[in-house]
């Protein structure tokens, strides 16, 4: 299967957003509490906010194996810049590794008009074997052991530039959750009840 191609770093950059959509990073190991972060900001906020999976596009979508240069990078940009154009927040989640995902992140927290925040959840390896034996899905435990959790785990694996705030461990759901709401202003009411209109818009603005 061939790679589409991909435009250069020269290449001009869109902007996407506006001044008043939010965008979210949070990244981690696995059993680190992405997910369950995304979700929990999701809940309190309510509509008007896209969550974009990074496990959803690239192992439910596309079923590509996590490489250098592999499909789903742009498709993760591609989706975000979709739902922040839109009028959405949006929250990206996923192991993410630095390496692989950095130049798009980078790129689209960059073209990002609104306010954007990156966060690493530094998680250490003992304590990722206890979370992830806590889970209820006996298949996936079964599926992922210890040895899996090994070759996928990278300390601090984190973006170029300083552009992460490390949250360890030692903080709850709760508090992760009320520390990305109270950053990036997302603690006010839903902004987007109806997310209709505000698309038809969007489209009408790109055919004029």
């Amino acid at each position: 299967m061939s790679t589409p191609s991909r435009p250069g770093p020269t290449a001009a950059r869109m902007m996407t957003g506006s001044k008043e959509t939010r965008l979210v990073v949070v990244r981690g190991n696995s059993a680190s509490g992405k997910s369950s972060v995304a979700a929990g900001i999701r809940q309190r906020f309510g509509r008007g906010l896209a969550l974009v999976a990074q496990d959803n596009l690239r192992r439910i979508v596309l079923r590509e194996r996590d490489r250098p240069g592999g499909a789903n990078i742009g498709l993760i940009d591609t989706v975000a810049r979709y739902a922040l154009d839109a009028g959405y927040h949006v929250v990206i989640e996923g192991i993410l590794y630095a390496d692989h995902y950095g130049d798009m992140l980078a790129g689209l927290v960059s073209d990002h008009r609104g306010v954007s925040r990156c966060y690493y959840l530094d998680v250490p390896f003992d304590e990722t074997l206890a979370r992830h034996a806590s889970k209820a899905d006996a298949e996936y435990l079964a599926q992922v052991t210890e040895r899996e959790l090994r070759d996928w785990y990278r300390a601090q694996d984190l973006l170029p530039g300083g552009i992460e705030t490390v949250i360890g461990s030692d903080s709850t759901l709760h508090d992760t959750v009320d520390r990305v709401m109270r950053a990036t202003g997302l603690t006010g009411p839903p902004t987007l009840d109806d997310p209709e209109p505000v698309l038809r818009r969007v489209r009408r603005g790109r055919e004029e």
